[in-house]
């Protein structure tokens, strides 16, 4: 009986496996690990949001008690940051005004994410017409002074959280709609959109799911300059009295307040919100790499 040798599998029969995509918790791993700062940003994040959602239940003192014994007293161990001139802890008032603080920032950006950049991939895949009368618009708006802007959005609607939130939307607009613009027109061109074109998709499928999610990696590094912007925004519109109302616990009311009394030598009523301000500006301002990484499509394979 003859033997048959196995025949070798030619190369081009061959069928190369692809790799397969990375889930988004392993992901999420590689991008911590492969980047320190990006690590210690997520875990300055973690710290701020913890103290945003449980800050009002961990406070020692209520934010807004009164206690004119103890006005003015110096950081110890009952009052870790000291006491205002009504005698409130600045400790609980700052706890507490996290989450005031990441409410309108994060509701501002997402607003403010969600209609610029819908706006900016509609004039950068259509063109023509729609591009121009868009365009006009978001140069008017960033014609003037962003936060002078932002004062008089504010003070004719009213002084409130939410017209806070619309007038730091509004201003911010701009940046996302140019920036997915500028990406949509360089790309609604390319190979792997004609493909897509070709395969029959529609057009608002190729740019929603093959053309944005490119877009989305510089978008995120703007995403996270603009929640540290958009908490000094609302910051300094409580400074000068066009934010939120005494005697909310914010941070800028609380900056403001505590001014008056550092030629007196009470620096805690301001430093220590302060602090808290460079803090979360920090934070945002060092987690834009990271977000862009967790989200750039050519590295989760």
């Amino acid at each position: 009986m003859t033997d048959i040798a196995p025949t070798a599998t030619p190369l081009a029969a061959q069928v190369a496996m692809p790799v397969p995509a990375k889930g988004f918790g392993s992901h999420l791993v590689y991008v911590l690990r492969d980047n320190p700062v990006t690590l210690l940003a997520f875990c300055m994040l973690f710290l701020l949001l913890f103290a945003g959602i449980f800050g009002p239940i961990i406070a020692p003192y209520s934010p807004t008690a009164s206690n004119a014994a103890i006005a003015l007293q110096p950081p110890s161990w009952d009052h870790w940051f000291g006491t205002d001139n009504l005698g409130r802890d600045v400790f609980s008032r700052v706890l507490v005004a996290t989450r005031l603080d990441l409410v309108i920032s994060v509701a501002a950006v997402s607003l403010s994410f969600v209609i610029g950049s819908a706006l900016g991939a509609i004039a950068g895949y259509w063109g023509g017409w729609i591009d121009t009368v868009l365009n006009r618009i978001f140069d008017t708006i960033m014609a003037f002074p962003l936060f002078v802007l932002a004062m008089g959005i504010v003070a004719a609607l009213g002084n409130t959280v939410e017209n806070i939130v619309y007038a730091t939307a509004v201003i911010n607009i701009p940046f996302y709609a140019r920036l997915v613009r500028a990406e949509v027109n360089i790309r609604r061109d390319a190979g792997f959109t004609q493909a897509a074109k070709l395969a029959g998709n529609s057009d608002l499928r190729v740019l929603a799911f093959h053309i944005y999610p490119n877009a989305l990696p510089p978008m995120m590094v703007q995403v996270s300059l603009n929640l540290g912007w958009a908490i000094l925004n609302a910051a300094g519109l409580s400074f000068i009295g066009l934010g939120v109302r005494p005697p909310t616990a914010e941070w800028g009311i609380m900056v403001a307040e505590g001014a008056n009394f550092i030629v007196s030598g009470e620096w805690w009523l301001a430093i220590f919100p302060g602090l808290s301000l460079m803090f979360a500006v920090f934070t945002f301002n060092l987690l834009g790499d990271g977000l862009r990484d967790l989200v750039d499509p050519r590295q989760r394979t």
